[in-house]
C-alpha cells in the first residue's frame, strides 16, 4: 500500500539579495571612513649633561676617585682597602674647608660606594656636601 507523500522542497538562500546589501554596506564603509591624514613629525633632541667647557672655576674640589677594580684614591694618593675613613679624617685636619667630589666608574658595586659614603659620614663630612660623579659606559 502506498501512503501519500507531500513532495519536500529544498530550502534555498537567497544570494543575489545578500550581495546587493553587502555591496550597499561596502560603499558605505569606504564612503565614511575617514582616512589617516600623514602628521607632521618634530623631532626633538632633549638635553643631556655632559661636560660643559667655562672658563672659571665655582670650587675647587679634592677627588675621591674610584677606578672599575674599586681601588680608592684620594687627590691622587691610593688609599688602602679599609683605611679611608682615617685618611679622610687626616685630610680635613690638613685641609680645612677644602670640599671633596666624587667620581666613580659606573660598574663599580653599588656596596662598594656605599661603603665609601659611610666613611665619609664617620669622618664628619655630610653626604650632600660631596657630589659624585658617576662615569657610565656609552
Amino acid at each position: 500500500m502506498r501512503f501519500h507523500r507531500p513532495k519536500t522542497t529544498r530550502s534555498q538562500i537567497a544570494v543575489i539579495p545578500m550581495i546587493d546589501i553587502l555591496f550597499v554596506l561596502l560603499v558605505f564603509f569606504i564612503v565614511s571612513t575617514a582616512f589617516k591624514k600623514p602628521r607632521d613629525v618634530l623631532r626633538i633632541e632633549l638635553p643631556t649633561v655632559r661636560e660643559i667647557p667655562s672658563d672659571t672655576v665655582a670650587d675647587v674640589r679634592s677627588t675621591i676617585a674610584v677606578d672599575p677594580l674599586g681601588n680608592v684614591t684620594l687627590d691622587s694618593l691610593v688609599v688602602p682597602d679599609g683605611l679611608l675613613e682615617s685618611y679622610l679624617a687626616a685630610y680635613q685636619k690638613a685641609n680645612p674647608g677644602r670640599k671633596l667630589e666624587l667620581e666613580a666608574d659606573g660598574n663599580i658595586p653599588l656596596d662598594r660606594l656605599l661603603k665609601i659614603w659611610d666613611s665619609l659620614t664617620k669622618a664628619g663630612i655630610p653626604i650632600k656636601d660631596v657630589p659624585a660623579r658617576i662615569k657610565l659606559k656609552k
